[in-house]
């Protein structure tokens, strides 16, 4: 997103003297342009100009000669001769560097200790190479001012000898280092804001601060530019396929400098304006078209004239033809690719130059022994621009504006830039030949009521106000034979503006959005949430009773499936894959909820939650069985049988319920040791989540991945199973890194919610009268099922069973080889009277006698 320093703001705008980019962000805001970051500024501390006074080379063991220097940094911050960490005879500070571009008499940048550079780099006095260096002489690199780390920055050479302030300025005010930068969010529709000639324009909206254009052709220093030439460079537009009958290029501005001194530098302020702004300073003729991109919005290119062939042809690609890009990748070009050619040895349109729009190509681009430039300054339909850049995957800063739409009265007062900056730091000359093939139109005027706006609002806009503001943004605003209708045309930097309610729009941006009333619509009676958000909301709201903790993750997965342990021929492996995926390691949808949530575990414990317990409601999609439909035409709309086809090919995706349980559930503390997370609770989450949904459900033992064999239970619902929960595996828990006993379990919430009935509750009267109290111990074979059991005390204990809990498993010598005790706590309650003793007895005895006949039981003695 762009930065916005606002010394460069004020080029174009009148901002209020003490301004701060926190002040400027809060200005923005009120039009839409929201604050993204505050950058703060780059170098703190006292960093100041040195004068060297002395260069001592000394040669090391390592092989390395370094320099020991004396510099003058200042009467306020040198040594007195013969003090300090290296004293000498007269007033300066010893610094040892390792570069040799410099020499005794240069004004060197010096970071006394304090200073704090780029990437957070504290300076510091420290003993190097047998001396203490008190200080850092800086290279271009170290300040952030560009790449180069070889060569220290010599003031002389960049500003100019009379340029340089004495020993002790300040240089962070020198090189525009202490400038706090806002980084905005532009949204899609607003591009024009990714130049400082749109983020001016807002900012006189939001404060009404005076605004100078600097895209119009009368603003330019020089007066408007000349017009096109009969001898222009040759440019031919051939597009022999268009998208969408839109032709790829409508204008192209053609400009030649020559002459220019290859070893010019840019100059400071341009450095540093393309560092606040994000760029690395390469070049000049690169740095002035990528600055007046930045100023202006129009995106540029230069080329070394020497390397082009006439004519220009811009076309659409041949299949196979290649193009290797100024990032040195060699791409494989699409028939769909908008090109930039030109025709070396009389072959027209033989030779990519470049992706129109994008990139520019690496045999013509402008290098160190260019002398004569060739300036492109076009217009390219935002489509072809946007699916070039996708496509080979280059979201270039052209194609960034580009593609959002770009002013296409912009190209001759950019190149007219350009040329002016090379003449006038390049020592060139502007060649007289103009090209300029342009074949835009203008605008189409839409149609607006004067009423529109309240309509749409609410708020009820007088006529003139919505024709000011209208106006304001540049549009033209004319009457029409109806006087409640206007005629708005919208001005060219403003493709987005194509219907009423996009005016509209604009009336209540500037007008104010806090001017919108917040009126909370009546819910009509009768509704509110459905029955599947109900059942949702229980059973989150039963597993944070149950202390776990809600999660939401992405569904897009990589090679999960190996790490879980499931077999080859598992239908969970059948996963989509996504034609154009958000991250190259995460292609695939997911099919289960464990395939997200085991990571999600993994970062919590990673992170130091060792007792992690989380838990996520998400979508599954499961793709067997589901076809590919054919997509319908978008000239009309689709059939019924169309759509039944695509409604055909969507993937199933069910909706889940997993949770993961690592370390301790309960803690150690004064009562004494803790208990550790165990498969029971696993099976218990899921009775809660099927309480909740008043779904019956039966759990039974089973094998499945990724849980631990003899420790996983499957969950039966309607007949079918809907889940499984237990312990994971060994193998997944160190594949995942959790800790080792971690237990999971996954639910199929639609199924489940399929099987609950859906008849309202009926609520059960409380007895009054109070509880009789049973115990019954039962032997039965160590295969039965506990859970078979209890449904046979239940059903012997009938009607009068209010609670009925399993709370004691015995096996021993005395029950006999094979056997096992289970003994059973019942509290029995009528609704209607005291139960007695022989009431009580009888119970106990219908249990005894239901659990003979069904699982085998008898009464232990």
């Amino acid at each position: 997103m762009p930065y916005v320093p606002l010394s460069w703001l004020a080029e174009h705008v009148a901002v209020a003297p003490g301004t701060t980019a926190a002040d400027l962000a809060a200005d923005l805001v009120r039009v839409g342009l929201e604050e993204e970051e505050i950058v703060p500024a780059a170098v703190t501390g006292p960093l100041v100009v040195g004068r060297v006074l002395s260069v001592v080379a000394e040669e090391h063991k390592n092989g390395k000669t370094v320099n020991f220097c004396r510099v003058d940094v200042g009467e306020a911050h040198n040594d007195a001769p013969g003090t300090g960490k290296e004293p000498a005879d007269v007033p300066s500070r010893g610094i040892v560097c390792g570069a040799h571009n410099f020499g005794v008499g240069d004004s060197v940048v010096v970071a006394l200790p304090g200073t704090t550079l780029p990437g957070d780099f504290h300076i510091a006095a420290r003993k190097t190479y047998g001396h203490t260096s008190d200080g850092m002489i800086c290279s271009a690199r170290e300040l952030g001012l560009g790449e180069d780390h070889a060569g220290i920055i010599v003031l002389e050479q960049l500003l100019g000898a009379g340029d340089v302030p004495a020993p002790g300025a300040d240089a962070i005010a020198l090189l525009g280092l202490g400038e706090e930068v806002l980084e905005i969010n532009v949204t899609p529709d607003r591009g024009y804001c990714f130049a400082m000639r749109g983020v001016a324009r807002e900012y006189s909206h939001a404060t009404g601060a005076a605004f100078t254009d600097p895209g119009l052709p009368e603003n330019l220093p020089g007066g408007p530019p000349p017009a096109a030439t009969p001898d222009a460079v040759v440019v031919e537009v051939d597009d022999a396929a268009p998208i969408a009958g839109n032709v790829g290029c409508d204008r192209f501005v053609t400009r030649v400098v020559r002459g220019i001194d290859p070893s010019a530098p840019s100059p400071a302020w341009l450095k540093e304006r393309l560092t606040q702004a994000g760029m690395r300073p390469i070049s000049l003729a690169v740095d002035v078209t990528n600055y007046v991109m930045l100023d202006l919005g129009q995106p540029l290119h230069a080329y070394d004239l020497a390397t082009v062939a006439e004519p220009v042809v811009v076309r659409r690609a041949a299949p196979g033809e290649q193009l290797t890009t100024l990032d040195d990748v060699t791409r494989t070009l699409d028939p769909e690719d908008l090109l930039i050619t030109d025709s070396p040895d009389g072959a027209r349109g033989s030779r990519v130059l470049g992706l129109a729009g994008v990139m520019g190509g690496a045999q013509t681009e402008v290098g160190p022994a260019t002398t004569d430039v060739l300036v492109e300054a076009a217009h390219f339909d935002p489509v072809s621009v946007a699916r070039t850049a996708r496509r080979h995957k280059l979201p270039s800063e052209a194609a960034k504006r580009f593609e959002r739409g770009v002013d296409p009265r912009l190209p001759a007062v950019a190149a007219q830039r350009v040329v002016d900056l090379l003449v006038e730091h390049g020592g060139g000359t502007a060649d007289p030949r103009v090209g300029d093939l342009d074949r835009t139109g203008h605008p189409a005027p839409v149609l607006l009521r004067v009423d529109e706006a309240r309509r749409l609002t609410g708020v009820d806009y007088p006529r003139e106000q919505v024709t000011g503001l209208l106006e304001e943004i540049g549009a033209r605003v004319e009457t029409t034979e109806d006087p409640e209708v206007v005629a708005v045309t919208p001005p060219t930097w403003r493709p987005d503006l194509v219907g009423p309610a996009h005016l509209v729009e604009e009336v209540a941006r500037l007008a104010g959005y806090d001017e919108i009333p917040s009126v909370l619509p009546t819910a009509p009676a009768g509704h509110g949430l459905t029955r599947g958000q109900r059942q949702r909301r229980d059973v989150a709201r039963a597993l944070a009773d149950l202390g776990l903790v809600e999660v939401l993750s992405y569904p897009f997965v990589g090679e999960v499936h190996d790490r879980m342990g499931l077999p080859a021929d598992d239908e969970r492996r059948l996963a989509l894959r996504l034609a154009n995926p958000m991250a190259d390691d995460a292609p695939f949808m997911r099919t289960s909820l464990l395939d997200s949530l085991l990571d999600v575990a993994r970062r919590n414990v990673s992170r130091g939650l060792v007792d992690a317990r989380v838990f996520e409601l998400g979508l599954v999609t499961r793709p067997a069985g589901v076809g590919v439909a054919a997509s319908p035409p978008a000239d009309r709309r689709p059939t019924d049988d169309e759509l039944a086809a695509l409604a055909q090919a969507v993937p199933r995706q069910p909706r889940h319920v997993a949770g993961v349980l690592t370390g301790q559930l309960v803690p150690d503390g004064v009562w004494g040791r803790g208990r550790a997370a165990d498969w029971a609770d696993a099976v218990d989450a899921v009775r809660a989540v099927a309480a909740a949904l008043g779904a019956p459900v039966t759990v039974e033992a089973a094998e499945h991945a990724p849980w631990h064999p003899g420790r996983c239970a499957a969950v039966r619902a309607g007949g079918a199973v809907v889940g499984h929960a237990g312990q994971l595996h060994p193998r997944v828990v160190a594949a995942f890194d959790l800790p080792a006993g971690a237990v999971a379990f996954e639910v199929d919430l639609d199924a489940l919610a399929a099987a609950a009935p859906t008849e309202p509750v009926q609520p059960t009267p409380v007895s009054t009268y109070p509880p009789g109290k049973e115990d019954v111990a039962l032997v039965v074979d160590t295969g039965v099922p506990a859970a078979d059991v209890l449904a046979a005390v239940r059903a012997g204990a009938g009607e009068l069973a209010e609670e009925v809990r399993l709370f004691d498993v015995y096996t021993g010598d005395q029950l006999g080889e094979g056997k096992k005790s289970l003994a059973f706590a019942l509290r029995l309650r009528a609704p209607d009277r005291t139960l007695t003793a022989q009431e009580t007895a009888e119970v106990r005895e219908r249990i005894v006698a239901a659990a003979r006949e069904q699982v085998g039981a008898e009464l232990r003695s």
